[in-house]
């Protein structure tokens, strides 16, 4: 990676590395990590998946830089143990892949799993700064060619199912999920569906059943995270 922007800059933003590789932490953070610069601040690191977790409960950065290849489950365990964080309305903590990898199934994998984009460690310093600011703001961003996996994984109709947990539902479920998240009253879904209220909470029962779920507020969340809503 090049020198990032020597340009200085009153905005922050607060990330967390997580990355197996100590020396590869080392370097990110001597690259982008000089605030003052860059306009990053580095607030926590992590190498495995449990410590990723716990690292990014205590700190809630607006961006976590995440590797693909964790001990522990890898990058797609750290954002499924992290979908409540990554839904929260008032300080979302969102995701941005850094990883040596660019293969589709890794690429597509932490994508769906809620990461807002993917890049490989070949970017350089400048660019990855851009990166973190551009996925603080929730938007998407891809290295080359890589948006194009994406794409294509998401165009095609025969694409594997995005979440093993959504298989569960019925059609009708989905539905009543989806209005439940936007926050419908049971009987305005009851309207909408041309069903009836009880219809509607049997529904709801099953769908909080088969997700393990306890209330509408973990309901929402939970479908948040997913982006159903």
């Amino acid at each position: 990676m090049s020198d990032a922007s020597e340009e200085t800059t009153e905005r922050r933003v607060r990330v967390v590395l997580v990355d197996d590789h100590r020396m590869f932490r080392t370097g990110v953070q001597a690259e982008i990590g000089q605030t003052d610069r860059t306009g990053v601040e580095v607030v926590g690191e992590a190498a495995d998946v449990d410590q990723a977790v716990t690292v990014i409960t205590a700190t809630r950065p607006e961006v976590v830089l995440l590797d693909v290849h964790l001990p522990g489950g890898g990058g797609v365990e750290v954002l499924r143990r992290s979908a409540a964080m990554m839904a929260d309305a008032e300080r979302p903590v969102r995701f941005l892949a850094l990883s040596v990898s660019d293969a589709a199934e890794d690429v597509i994998g932490v994508i769906r799993g809620g990461a807002r984009g993917y890049v490989t460690k070949t970017i350089t310093g400048t660019d990855l700064v851009d990166a973190v600011f551009r996925v603080a703001d929730n938007d998407a961003v891809f290295s080359p060619r890589l948006a194009g996996f994406v794409l294509d994984a998401f165009a095609s109709t025969d694409a594997p199912p995005v979440d093993e947990d959504l298989d569960r539902l019925t059609q009708r479920e989905r539905e009543v999920l989806r209005l439940i998240a936007r926050g419908y009253a049971y009987k305005e879904i009851a309207k909408q569906l041309f069903i009836s209220v009880k219809t509607v909470e049997s529904h709801v029962s099953a769908v909080l059943r088969k997700l393990q779920l306890s209330n509408r507020h973990e309901l929402t969340r939970w479908a948040t995270a997913r982006r159903l809503v």
